[in-house]
């Protein structure tokens, strides 16, 4: 078939069938369409309107007044798979005003930590090794807080791990037959030391208010006042910690 030329040649170049072929998309190709941007957290993220927000009751003996702790998060790519939630901003309230200076510095920094982005988690040891020289407390539950920066940080890591950027390793099975044996230990040799004592039956000593044994000491890795003697070893019955391995 004889294709008449009306433009002036400037080159040619000879085309082979298998090149054609290869050049030419098929019908049936489907064009993928454009992926939508996963946006992650950082300072140019606009605050929206509403944030969803969580507020923790702080009562400490240090402190006449209770601290209102409340953590607002954002949720970045809402009804995607690629859907999070993320702290957004922090506040805490409360009537003692005498901590006003140091509560909204603490605040502000917070927040703009968090707005950041990256991985804040770092924020709650950071927090949770502040101590107070004039002492600590023990909060519900026998666990030890060295100060109240201390508990704002635990308020932080309880709210951290509720919306999943901290995951709380699970103690596993055996571990936790393992504390309910030296449990079951420790109270039969506390009832069989006191009947010897006194030549009767005697029932053993009720729990603390933290739910083990009175006069349990506090336990270096925990930080609950569940540190016992059994057998000559100090003995964690919360997380199982024994100083003797």
């Amino acid at each position: 078939m004889a294709i008449k030329i009306d433009k002036k040649i400037k080159g040619y170049q000879v085309v082979k069938p298998e090149d054609k072929a290869a050049t030419s998309a098929p019908v049936s190709a489907k064009v993928e369409p454009p992926m939508a941007e996963v946006i992650q957290m950082h300072e140019s993220v606009e605050r929206p309107e509403t944030l969803i927000g969580s507020t923790y009751k702080i009562k400490s003996p240090l402190v006449e007044h209770a601290l209102y702790v409340t953590v607002n998060d954002i949720v970045l790519n809402a009804g995607t798979p690629h859907e999070q939630r993320r702290p957004f901003e922090v506040f805490i309230n409360s009537k003692n005003m005498d901590h006003f200076q140091w509560i909204v510095a603490l605040t502000r920094i917070l927040s703009a930590v968090f707005r950041k982005g990256g991985d804040v988690t770092f924020i709650v040891e950071e927090l949770k090794a502040v101590f107070d020289p004039k002492g600590g407390y023990f909060k519900a539950g026998g666990i030890y807080m060295p100060s109240i920066v201390a508990e704002i940080g635990a308020v932080i890591e309880q709210h951290m791990k509720s919306i999943g950027l901290i995951h709380d390793p699970e103690m596993d099975e055996s571990t936790r037959r393992l504390i309910a044996e030296k449990r079951a230990a420790y109270e039969g040799a506390t009832k069989k030391k006191a009947e010897q004592v006194t030549g009767t039956f005697a029932p053993v000593a009720s729990e603390s208010a933290s739910g083990f044994p009175p006069g349990a000491t506090m336990c270096a890795k925990c930080n609950t006042q569940a540190l016992v003697l059994m057998d000559g070893c100090q003995t964690c019955l919360n997380c199982g910690y024994s100083k003797c391995g």
